[in-house]
């Protein structure tokens, strides 16, 4: 155990810091194993997000009457295939920014961005839904709907484990 672990044989010193560090633990100055299992589950998540957001894409580029189909059902005749393809582009753009997310999930930037590409869904489909009345609460918006809400949502969380962390590794510079 030696003077870390503050175990049989070790001083008052490790002890003391033993004791410090799992007080600083609890009240989350110091990043702790749930605090990287969460941010695990959410760097899977991101990806799965991604995954489904790129075959998104490829069906709107296959065939714009997917859009029609299932998301603007409530004016299926403004669907054309160029509006198909911008939403694929903007779809795929999303999925991208998501999936970097995921491998460099620390990146500060990079996180704001991929927790506004989740607003910025959400305010689309509510839009669409609510002002513009060229979709319908159906399944096919509902969806998208809660994948945004639950990422804004486990994002925001997130961003709350990665500045107790940084905090941290601050902390251990000085």
């Amino acid at each position: 155990m030696g003077a870390r672990g503050g175990g049989v044989g070790g001083s008052a010193a490790g002890s003391a810091q033993g004791r410090g560090r799992a007080r600083r633990a609890r009240l989350g100055l110091e990043p702790t194993g749930r605090m990287s299992r969460f941010l695990n589950v959410l760097r899977s998540w991101l990806v799965m997000v991604s995954v489904i957001a790129a075959g998104n894409t490829l069906q709107s580029f296959r065939d714009h009457g997917f859009l029609s189909e299932k998301l603007y059902t409530a004016s299926p005749g403004l669907v054309n295939g160029l509006q198909a393809r911008t939403f694929g582009v903007w779809t795929l753009l999303s999925s991208v920014i998501r999936c970097l997310c995921a491998i460099d999930i620390r990146n500060r930037t990079l996180y704001h961005i991929t927790l506004f590409t989740f607003f910025l869904a959400l305010a689309h489909f509510l839009s669409e839904v609510f002002i513009y009345h060229t979709a319908a609460l159906t399944i096919g918006v509902m969806a998208p709907l809660m994948v945004a809400s639950f990422s804004i949502m486990g994002m925001l969380i997130g961003l709350q484990y990665l500045e107790v962390e940084a905090l941290s590794q601050n902390k251990k510079k000085k």
